[in-house]
């Protein structure tokens, strides 16, 4: 690709046997779009370090068995999707609840004051309420004089929140950061559907971000988004466009709508294609990349990554088997569990891979 080139993105990556990818044809899905800007200082975001993580995932575990009685087939989960089991938030949890106690963890892994913070954003698709925001209820419950704002790039949010809150960092706006992912997607999701339900789960998780070393930080980055593709994941009732009504509820308007199996091919296809592009573009190669942090939506596209890039299936952290797709906390928490096992030191290159609804995905290169 030229220097500020857009090239449409049409390969198919990844084991023979993903019969999702052979079995769609190519006119099923919108043409990915991945505006290259190469050499740019804008697609670099360096002399930024994670201070902390921090993570929560509410008690009740919620086993593939348990979803049985709802008509789920435990073994078919398990061979589609790589999950065994996930959380569920109680019933008095809210998502900004599940963002504090992150927060809380977060800021002690870093010695971090929260009135020492001066922005706080959360990624999220499922907020409280229309407004305030979360990231509002999260500051006046850590009593921190942030500014504070939500985004919604859904399973990619928090990939769209690390890049806002290193830019905010980078010009000098911001010395310290908090970034959280969080939502409870059992409240989005209908019971009723046996191939939707199962995947997601609820958890949040959190980093703060600050000034640091000028050879740490986002060695490379990319953000895009591709609206033709927003039916293929969407929850249609309960916004401007569509208030619910007493029919819109009986319908089920309010759950998140899917087509799981054009949605599987693009992620296939696309994360490939732009994993290579910043890996690449952040001067390495594969075998430099220490860790690979994707979003947890499905093992089989984790596996057909791995296995497209030439990556040593060890080097992808997974945590879906036990919490399923917890959509913008997806990539904070296995973040958090990696530095706890010890498989993220200082100075480690790990690739970051965001995708979901909008279409959106985010990606990059981080130095930790």
């Amino acid at each position: 690709m030229a220097i500020g080139s857009t090239e449409r993105v049409s390969s198919v990556t990844g084991p023979a046997d993903l019969e999702e990818c052979a079995a769609l044809g190519a006119a099923e899905l919108p043409q990915t779009l991945v505006r290259v800007d190469r050499g740019s200082p804008r697609t670099r975001l360096m002399g930024i370090e994670i201070l902390g993580t921090g993570s929560y995932l509410p008690a009740t575990i919620v086993r593939n068995e348990d979803l049985t009685e709802l008509g789920c087939d435990a073994d078919w989960i398990v061979q589609r999707t790589g999950i065994r089991q996930r959380r569920r938030a109680a019933p008095h949890e809210a998502t900004s609840d599940l963002a504090y106690e992150a927060a809380l963890r977060c800021l002690e892994s870093s010695s971090v004051a929260a009135d020492a913070v001066d922005l706080i954003l959360v990624a999220t698709m499922t907020p409280d309420m229309a407004t305030p925001s979360v990231a509002c209820l999260v500051q006046r419950r850590l009593g921190s004089p942030a500014p504070a704002m939500d985004l919604n790039a859904a399973c990619s949010g928090f990939s769209y929140a690390l890049v806002t809150g290193m830019q905010f960092i980078k010009t000098g706006c911001s010395r310290r950061v908090l970034v959280i992912g969080s939502d409870i997607m059992s409240r989005i999701i209908n019971p009723l559907d046996h191939k939707t339900y199962p995947l997601f789960g609820d958890g949040a998780g959190a980093v703060l971000l600050g000034a640091g070393r000028d050879d740490r930080g986002l060695l490379s980055y990319v953000l895009g988004a591709e609206g033709d593709g927003g039916t293929l994941l969407s929850v249609p009732g309960g916004g401007s466009r569509e208030p619910l009504t007493a029919e819109g509820l009986a319908a089920g308007r309010q759950y998140m709508q899917m087509d799981g199996r054009a949605v599987f091919k693009w992620a296939v296809r696309m994360v490939n294609d732009i994993a290579a592009d910043v890996v690449e573009r952040a001067g390495l190669t594969m075998p430099a990349i220490d860790l690979v942090v994707m979003h947890q939506a499905n093992l089989r596209i984790l596996d057909a990554v791995a296995e497209g890039l030439g990556i040593d299936r060890q080097r992808v952290f997974v945590n879906l088997d036990r919490y399923g797709n917890t959509t913008a906390a997806s990539i904070p928490i296995v973040l958090d569990e990696a530095v706890a096992a010890g498989r993220l030191q200082p100075g480690d290159h790990v690739l970051l891979i965001g995708f979901g609804a909008g279409l959106t995905w985010g990606a990059g290169v981080l130095r930790y």
